[in-house]
């Protein structure tokens, strides 16, 4: 039992060490899209409101990856308790199930949390995708109006000048 036990302390650890990487390539994965919101928000003149949705991501992610730390680093320290412990099989086996259950929260965590990061990527690039947009109409309707202020300059040179030759 204690063999048992001893392996599957060590398959836990190895299944938290796992989880531990995939949590820090969320992070950067997540620091990373946090950098580009921030960058596409100095680039272009959006609203007010756009540049408060990107800190608002930044925050539901950072808050996430911060929970997740926590949750791993309270794995970590039962397990650590475990290992320091001289239980009997039975309580390691009770113990065992409950890092278990833990651990398979942890995955389904990390699982959203990725997921989250994906749509925000998504939504990342739509929010780009649409500012190139508006600068392209921007820039369009700039040709447009210097269009017509300089037809209506030239009718009221032409006004003037009919008005004169009356």
């Amino acid at each position: 039992d204690r063999d048992t036990d001893k392996k599957r302390i060590e398959e836990l650890l190895e299944e938290n060490m796992v989880l531990e990487i995939a949590q820090k390539q969320s992070m950067n994965e997540s620091a990373h899209l946090g950098w580009e919101l921030e960058q596409l928000s100095k680039s272009t003149d959006l609203a007010d409101s756009e540049k408060s949705f990107v800190f608002e991501l930044n925050e539901c992610a950072s808050s996430r990856i911060l929970k997740l730390e926590k949750d791993n680093q309270s794995l970590q320290n039962t397990i650590q308790e475990l290992r320091d412990a001289s239980l009997n099989s039975r309580e390691s086996s009770l113990k065992f199930v409950e890092l278990e259950k833990e651990n398979q929260q942890l995955s389904k965590k990390i699982e959203k949390l990725q997921n989250q990061i994906e749509r925000e990527k998504q939504s990342n690039q739509d929010l780009e995708t649409l500012s190139e947009e508006l600068i392209k109409d921007k820039e369009q309707l700039q040709v447009v109006m210097e269009t017509l202020k300089a037809d209506k300059d030239r009718q009221i040179k032409d006004l003037k000048q009919e008005n004169d030759h009356l």
